[in-house]
């Protein structure tokens, strides 16, 4: 009787299809071009020629033997398998569940009953009515998000005010790195292609935990307007690729791009992938789900560091230092000091300080035998004060870090250096310097990747590559009575330099660190020891090497930017010389597509004193 059910549909399916041979159905036959069919299946177009070639990298994925290269095979296997009686995980309908509603959606087919516990026992589990995506800012500590990342919180039903979202579940996608594996050795493997990507389901608390508690990274949360259908089909389809391998790379399928094609799934027709054409930055990504209206309402999720530093900020700065004093041991919570204070300043400090003890316990690994007494005795201080108000929340940015300006930007200038005239365009995939418009971007942060800089010389109409920057990140995060960062900087590339003879083009490596402080609104002065490399068959041991410093200022608005400073380097290798220059380098703003530039540097080296002038203007697009 079961071979009788199996064949019945089989038979069925033969009688329908051998006339197709010759004339077919243009519903059915079309059915595999369906844009919506590509996006379920991952397809894009190759390159070259015609054909289709599914980003999926596992075979489990498809129900062909031919089906990452083949749309109207697969699609013929499926329609076939979902059409077979039976039940259980392993089951075409089971496994497929996005796949099985769209094609039956398209072709009004019906269906054999499936029963698929573990699927709708994942679906109760999840229990979505709205979709959140949620972005965390960038954290240039760590290579995996230095862009920042972005992830889908499964938000329940809204019963009432209390529903608690931290509780909610969360979709990721991220790179299966091995846990022993440096940053150095993630960054290589991340950008060739070298790990597997999973697909994880995660509580946002845990997320919350991870990026603002303990990486310091506020969060950005965008409720989309998908239906309920919409939803459903979104969750039917992470379930299809939660098990399944897709190949991570850094700059283009990563976490964000991932989740973009998930969302197109769900509305089919927002083509959120074709924005995607070198690179896939989240924080672009974002942008560009807010720019296809799918976002109903934005949310700002301050970090703790953030928090703490906005209460502490808006102390007075006479009673910051006395909040730092009570944090260092050398005031009682309960002196005569913070006594002699009204009321409400008293529970300001003392809120001020508690969450500082808690957040340094954390975050910086205080002794606990230290903070743990201390924090006791600020919270039975603190119970000593009625009627005073809570701490207030750190005020929503002004500029959303997908409000800032685009990632890609193209400069064209003029200048001359040494008297010789030329014509610079620079090419920049991404992302972002101290002196681009800061509006949406971390202050005193700088991540640059693949940038380009072609000069061509008007004089003897020659064209010459000044540099190629392979990465270059620069920190300077101010320092303070309360917390001490370090600033640093890493970079490596090519770049033009001085032999002594000519100017010829090295691979160089450089890094350094130091500090940086306020002097006032916008305005830091930084100091960073340095450390260069620099490889040349002219040179006379192949390399040079020297040890150096960066001093200077830095000041960023939304209007205007600017640095100024000295360099000194003392190369002790191959040979033994000083370079010195001193810089002065401003932007003008014209809002968040356009900036005018000008530069100045004049430089001693070799014994030869040589300016450098240009002026240009900066595309973000």
């Amino acid at each position: 009787m079961g071979h009788s059910l199996r064949l019945g549909p089989a038979l069925c399916w033969l009688a329908l299809s051998a006339p197709a041979l010759a004339d077919t159905s243009p519903t059915t036959q079309d059915l595999y071009l369906d844009p919506a069919w590509l996006t379920l299946m991952h397809y894009q177009q190759d390159t070259l020629g015609g054909g289709f070639t599914s980003q999926a990298d596992d075979p489990d994925f498809f129900l062909s033997d031919q089906g990452k290269q083949a749309p109207e095979r697969e699609l013929e296997a499926t329609l076939s398998a979902i059409q077979q009686p039976g039940s259980g995980g392993g089951h075409a309908q089971c496994r497929f569940p996005a796949r099985t509603a769209w094609l039956q959606g398209q072709l009004d087919l019906s269906l054999p009953a499936v029963d698929c516990p573990a699927y709708e026992a994942w679906t109760e589990t999840l229990n979505t009515e709205t979709v959140t995506l949620v972005f965390a800012a960038s954290y240039l500590n760590s290579p995996s998000s230095m862009f920042g990342h972005t992830f889908l919180r499964l938000d329940p039903p809204q019963d009432d005010d209390e529903t608690n979202l931290l509780l909610a579940n969360t979709i990721s996608y991220a790179a299966d790195a091995a846990a022993h594996d440096s940053e150095i050795l993630f960054a290589y493997k991340g950008i060739f292609g070298g790990y597997p990507g999973i697909t994880s389901v995660q509580p946002y608390y845990e997320k919350i935990r991870l990026y603002s508690d303990i990486e310091h990274r506020d969060l950005w949360e965008y409720r989309l307007n998908l239906t309920q259908a919409e939803v459903d089909l979104l969750i039917a389809h992470a379930w299809e690729i939660r098990d399944h391998n897709f190949d991570y790379y850094f700059f283009d399928e990563n976490c964000a791009y991932r989740l973009l094609a998930l969302i197109d799934v769900a509305r089919p027709g927002t083509n959120l992938l074709d924005e995607v054409s070198t690179h896939a930055i989240p924080s672009d990504t974002v942008r560009w789900v807010v720019d296809k209206d799918l976002v109903s309402e934005v949310y700002y999720r301050p970090s703790a560091a953030t928090s703490v530093a906005y209460s502490l900020e808006s102390l007075p700065e006479e009673q910051q230092t006395l909040a730092a004093a009570i944090a260092n041991g050398y005031v009682d919570p309960e002196s005569q000091e913070i006594q002699q204070l009204a009321p409400k300043q008293q529970a300001h400090i003392l809120d001020a300080t508690y969450d500082y003890v808690r957040y340094q316990s954390e975050a910086d690994g205080w002794p606990r035998e230290v903070a743990a007494p201390l924090s006791h005795n600020l919270l039975m201080a603190r119970s000593d004060i009625d009627e005073a108000p809570a701490p207030q929340s750190p005020p929503q940015p002004e500029i959303r870090d997908d409000q800032g300006h685009n990632t890609f930007r193209g400069s064209i200038s003029s200048g001359q250096l040494a008297h010789r005239e030329f014509t610079e365009l620079t090419l920049r995939p991404a992302y972002h310097d101290v002196l681009d418009p800061p509006a949406g971007y971390r202050p005193g942060a700088q991540l640059q990747f693949l940038r380009l800089d072609a000069r061509y010389y008007t004089d003897n109409d020659e064209l010459q590559l000044e540099q190629l920057i392979g990465v270059e990140i620069r920190s300077l995060s101010p320092r303070d009575q309360f917390f001490s960062p370090l600033s640093w900087q890493v970079g490596f590339g090519g770049r033009r330099t001085d032999n002594g003879a000519k100017r010829v083009l090295s691979p160089y490596l450089e890094g350094g660190a130091g500090g940086s402080w306020l002097l006032g609104n916008h305005l830091q002065a930084f100091a960073i020891a340095t450390a260069d490399v620099e490889i040349d068959d002219d040179l006379r041991r192949g390399y040079d090497a020297a040890p150096g410093a960066d001093i200077g200022l830095l000041h960023q608005n939304n209007r205007f930017s600017f640095i100024a400073g000295a360099k000194t380097k003392a190369w002790i290798v191959s040979s033994q010389h000083r370079q010195d220059q001193v810089y002065i380098k401003g932007n003008w703003h014209l809002g968040r597509a356009f900036s005018l530039f000008a530069e100045f540097t004049r430089e001693d080296h070799y014994d030869r004193y040589q300016s450098t002038w240009q002026t240009g203007l900066h595309a973000y697009f």
